[in-house]
């Protein structure tokens, strides 16, 4: 599986920061020691503010072990391990071919190391289970620009690959509106695909959220939760300009329950899939 850099970015940020609080210096005073350490280095409280709430790009290593000292972590191995982090935070990986159309591709970036993600859609299928067909209709919808339209499509392809035996649990709670949308013309094979990607991937499991259910906790919209194996979770609120990732632990408990409770009122995995077939049928 790919190293996520925005993954190793938060995990760095939140180390330097349990590492500050935990020697009981100030950012003030952890600049001064930084600085009289490295004078060749520019240090301010500003600059391990900034390290310590993932506002950079690119860290000079040089900067993590200065820190490190600052701090009094002296094991070679668990210096390395730090280093490793940054060096990782600051690679690249494919979406950034896809600039164009997926911008930062930060949420791109942590679906790449997540092992569990669920998901709530009220209106439309999710990327990593949507059809070349469908993608390119739902693209078209928002964009007008073919070349846009063929790049958007091609990513989200791309990200597909993602899906496998090796890659993470997929859970999607699907609105029934969600099925209502779709073209007519696409419909068939979309849902097809739905149903297939469930048989051929025991990672994949997909919910309906029938109107029958009335009234439910997430009609505010979708929402996605990242669960990755030794960080803590992320949630994902997708806009049509760019995403929001909420922190904090009151968020991730907030839409934790939210997803609980749709799941609990959506059909059955088997229900749903009777559900969809009704609809390839018809």
């Amino acid at each position: 599986m790919a190293a996520s850099p925005t993954l190793r970015r938060k995990r760095l940020s939140r180390q330097l920061d349990a590492l500050r609080t935990g020697s009981g210096l100030t950012v003030d005073a952890a600049a001064k020691k930084a600085k009289a350490l490295r004078p060749d280095r520019p240090w301010s409280a500003a600059k391990i503010t900034r390290m310590e709430t993932q506002q950079w790009k690119r860290l000079h290593t040089d900067d993590v072990l200065t820190l490190l000292d600052v701090y009094g972590v002296t094991s070679k191995a668990e210096r390395a391990s730090y280093v490793r982090t940054a060096t990782e935070a600051s690679q690249t990986g494919w979406w950034v071919n896809y600039a164009d159309v997926l911008g930062s591709g930060a949420y791109v970036d942590l679906e790449t190391e997540a092992d569990r993600i669920r998901t709530y859609e009220a209106f439309y299928i999710p990327g990593l289970l949507q059809t070349e067909e469908y993608a390119r209709a739902v693209t078209s919808a928002a964009v007008s620009d073919s070349r846009e339209i063929e790049r958007r499509v091609e990513a989200r392809m791309m990200r597909q690959t993602l899906l496998g035996p090796q890659g993470p649990r997929l859970s999607v709670i699907l609105d029934e509106a969600a099925f209502e949308r779709i073209p007519d013309d696409v419909l068939p094979d979309q849902v097809q695909h739905l149903l297939d990607s469930q048989e051929s991937d025991a990672q994949v499991q997909v919910q309906v959220l029938p109107y029958s259910t009335g009234l439910h906790p997430a009609m505010t919209g979708q929402f996605v939760i990242l669960d990755f194996p030794s960080d803590p979770s992320t949630v994902y609120l997708e806009q049509s300009l760019s995403g929001l990732f909420p922190e904090g632990p009151e968020a991730l408990e907030h839409y934790e329950m939210l997803y609980d409770r749709v799941h609990a009122q959506a059909l059955s995995v088997e229900d749903s899939r009777e559900f969809m077939r009704q609809l390839t049928s018809e």
